[in-house]
């Protein structure tokens, strides 16, 4: 359940879209005004805000900029029935995921608040059951869904079985072992982020082609930092979040 903020100052679009956000198993709280809905996240910080572009009194924008001030994490997106170019690159620029239009794609919300939730599900495939465990329980306790495979011929069954946000690969278990992994994932997924673990050193991730074409996201190179891996998987869950809007 996500607590939503649904802001405007259209009081049926309010109803509307907290009904609906009602319905689908969320929990809607509401706003009339940009200064009501800055007052509303210092006092009952929600999870997502969905905010028109347009009010009187603080426009969304501006709104944005003062929500920032107390949450500067707080996902929001920003709703207008005829947004210019200029009001998107402000929008932006504030900070907002996107701007979207009048009337509303509510399956589109829908499915930005499933991945905002970490529904997806990430894929750790290592031979090392500790360090498998050790990444699953950090990952799990940032809120993030976790399967674990030390086999790698079972990888793609991973992947056939639900949608993965990302495959964590460690190349510990041989290179060319990793590297067919790799491919096998490319040729069947070939949009799939896959962030590489290797304790090989830099040149390993450099024989692997063009790093673009080998679908690999990035490489942490061993010890590494477990906030290193825990920003890659929030940089991809946030660009996720943004294409899965249409954010230009």
């Amino acid at each position: 359940m996500m607590k939503t903020l649904v802001v405007d100052d259209d009081r049926r679009i309010v109803k509307t879209t907290c009904d609906i956000l009602k319905i689908k198993g969320h929990e809607p709280i509401f706003a009339y005004s940009g200064e009501e809905a800055v007052e509303i996240v210092k006092a009952d910080m929600p999870d997502f805000v969905l905010m028109d572009y347009k009010m009187p009194g603080i426009d969304g924008v501006e709104a944005l900029r003062q929500m920032h001030l107390t949450a500067p994490a707080l996902p929001v997106v920003l709703v207008s029935a005829y947004a210019t170019e200029e009001m998107i690159q402000a929008a932006k620029q504030a900070g907002a995921y996107a701007v979207l239009s009048k009337p509303l794609n509510f399956q589109m919300v829908l499915s930005f608040l499933s991945l905002l939730e970490k529904e997806e599900s990430i894929l750790v495939v290592n031979d090392d059951p500790d360090l498998s465990k050790t990444l699953k329980d950090i990952l799990a306790l940032r809120g993030y869904q976790v399967e674990t495979e030390n086999e790698p011929q079972n990888v793609l069954k991973h992947l056939e079985a639900d949608y993965k946000l990302a495959v964590v690969l460690d190349l510990k278990f041989g290179v060319a072992k990793g590297a067919n992994v790799l491919e096998k994932i490319r040729a069947k997924y070939p949009g799939k982020p896959v962030v590489l673990l290797t304790g090989y050193g830099q040149r390993i991730c450099e024989t692997l082609d063009d790093m673009d074409k080998s679908g690999v996201y990035t490489c942490l190179y061993k010890p590494f930092e477990m906030d290193d891996l825990l920003q890659v998987i929030e940089e991809i869950r946030v660009i996720k979040l943004q294409n899965l809007l249409m954010m230009k």
